[in-house]
């Protein structure tokens, strides 16, 4: 599957009481950069009539990121069943290339006009391909 992957500059209100990353952020990061990939990938003709919910989110944190680090993060879809699209994430400390977070989160497609769950067509599997 394509990736799609930006840069993320560790500033103070990331951080928690021990001065590294806040948990809570990094699912923050997280929804951002499948937001950003779907909305910069997706044509409008795919995303029209369509919204995504979360079902469940899978995260392993595997190292710690400090104020003026700058990660990496990676988004790319490992599987779709049904309505049911996996996406993984993951964030590497961008000088170190140490892998600091992986999560698998289960999005599900839903009709945005009556909110009901919805197949994953062929054209919206194609944009991640």
């Amino acid at each position: 599957m394509e990736t799609y992957s930006k840069s993320i500059k560790v500033v103070e209100g990331d951080l928690d009481d021990l001065h590294h990353v806040n948990n809570v952020r990094y699912v923050q990061w997280m929804q951002d950069i499948a937001k950003e990939h779907w909305q910069t990938k997706a044509p409008a003709s795919v995303k029209k009539g369509v919204a995504w919910v979360v079902l469940s989110h899978t995260i392993q944190y595997k190292g710690a990121a400090k104020l003026g680090d700058t990660i990496m993060a990676k988004t790319y879809i490992s599987k779709t069943d049904g309505a049911v699209s996996t996406r993984v994430v993951e964030m590497h400390d961008k000088e170190t290339e140490k892998l600091l977070v992986r999560s698998q989160t289960e999005w599900c497609l839903l009709n945005a006009d009556n909110m009901r769950p919805m197949r994953i067509s062929s054209a919206i599997e194609n944009v991640f391909i």
